[in-house]
């Protein structure tokens, strides 16, 4: 009795075993994914430069270290479940339907209403150019109460460029209306 003959690796293991291995353990790949992230933002973290007058009670360097360590974590642990046996279900599409093709009208009035916002946002300043973002985004996802949606987009817009600029003390351009707000 001879042994059948199996395509083998330079390490001697039949390559069909190690190629069904990797594609049962495919998750393995995000978990190295978000390690990298991981240790990519510690890095960043533990090398900021940070004068002493600029620090607050808890300083600009937490937030990172934080979720870095947290990307870190959740990377070891995928990872450990992964090669316990874990897996992930298959996407079912919930209440998509995947034999439809993609709404690139949608995906395309979006990309320009985020470009649009981009370009505007230093003539016009966030006020005017985050409500074009809103109210454009809200068109391109179905939305034609133009008179509702241009007063919630006008007002959120106010709204974020207030409690960013004067609250949280995040500058944004306010354009021509710098001098009203």
């Amino acid at each position: 009795m001879s042994a059948p003959l199996t395509p083998t690796t330079p390490d001697s293991t039949p390559a069909p075993g190690r190629r069904a291995w990797l594609r049962e353990h495919s998750e393995l790949g995000v978990s190295a994914l978000l390690l990298v992230i991981g240790v990519l933002v510690l890095t960043d973290a533990l090398t900021m430069h940070v004068e002493l007058t600029q620090r607050g009670p808890v300083g600009p360097r937490t937030v990172p270290l934080v979720v870095g360590g947290a990307l870190v974590l959740v990377a070891v642990l995928l990872a450990v479940d992964v090669l316990r046996g874990g897996r992930g279900e298959a996407e079912g599409g919930e209440d998509v339907d995947l034999s439809e093709p993609a709404d690139w009208r949608t995906v395309l009035l979006l990309a320009g209403v985020f470009l649009g916002n981009a370009v505007l946002i230093g003539p016009l300043g966030f006020p005017v150019s985050g409500a074009l973002l809103f109210w454009g985004s809200a068109y391109a996802l179905g939305s034609r109460h133009v008179g509702r949606d241009t007063l919630i987009a006008a007002g959120l817009s106010l709204f974020t460029y207030v409690v960013f600029n004067n609250l949280l003390g995040v500058p944004l351009p306010g354009g021509p209306l710098m001098g009203v707000l």
